[in-house]
């Protein structure tokens, strides 16, 4: 039992090993030419433009939900302390619900996507192909979706983060009876800008945690179209679960910070 522990836990050391010397790869060969701007583009709109609709409808829905359940726990506790709803639901999406979901939802979409179409490259030989005509295969598909997550997964969290205020004001308004200037007030009055920094700042470790699994797992992709459907799996539940552990510690060295 002791040693399957050590070969689990030696696995999990090669594998971390593995990703790291993958990410430092993928930043080197950021700043060698040639540089493929197109292909960064294109990867933007595929990981930013076509997930928006899937991150600002979830995110808009979760602060109506968080506006209806904190401001019937505020006035159960204490009548008409529900005036306070803004700050708790907006201190609530941008600290932690907004950079958490759409990093979950990305490593859904995008991360899957990824993985599934360099994982079939592999499988059939073209990314070999690649290096048949001097290009090296990081370069021509890792870093562009690196650099695409890396600038989008913050700039979709922006976008969610708005929404989600505004599906708490919508709560906020018809239900609470709560005027969207005092809506509105109640946020300017207590939220700070660290509140809003925190969670932009972890969205940008989530972006390149899931363009680095995502890539990784297509590269490492073996076994025809039964490889390709494991790697997307792995990369998905890989993703998420970094996104997850690795939200504690980002909170809890952002809170040592501040």
């Amino acid at each position: 039992m002791r040693m399957t522990d050590e070969n689990i836990f030696i696995g999990a050391m090669e594998s971390f090993g593995a990703h790291f010397i993958f990410l430092k790869d993928t930043v080197k060969w950021i700043f060698r030419p040639p540089f493929d701007g197109k292909s960064i583009i294109n990867q933007m709109l595929e990981i930013g433009y076509k997930s928006l609709p899937v991150t600002t409808i979830t995110l808009f829905f979760t602060g109506m939900v968080m506006a209806l359940q904190i401001g019937r726990a505020m006035d159960a506790m204490m009548s008409g302390s529900s005036i306070f709803i803004g700050s708790a639901v907006t201190i609530s999406m941008f600290r932690e619900l907004c950079p958490v979901l759409t990093a979950l939802l990305l490593a859904g979409r995008v991360g899957s996507s990824i993985a599934a179409e360099i994982g079939t490259m592999k499988v059939t030989e073209q990314i070999d192909a690649l290096w048949t005509l001097s290009a090296n295969p990081i370069q021509y598909l890792s870093v562009p979706r690196f650099l695409a997550c890396l600038i989008m997964t913050p700039l979709l969290t922006v976008l969610t983060d708005i929404v989600g205020v505004m599906g708490g004001a919508v709560v906020s308004t018809f239900y609470l009876n709560i005027s969207p200037d005092l809506y509105l007030s109640n946020i300017l009055q207590n939220i700070s800008l660290s509140d809003f920094l925190s969670g932009l700042s972890k969205s940008v470790f989530f972006g390149i945690e899931i363009a680095v699994i995502s890539c990784y797992s297509g590269f490492s992709t073996t076994g025809g179209a039964e490889g390709v459907g494991k790697s997307t799996i792995q990369a998905v539940v890989k993703s998420s679960m970094v996104v997850l552990i690795s939200d504690f510690f980002l909170t809890y060295l952002i809170q040592m910070i501040e």
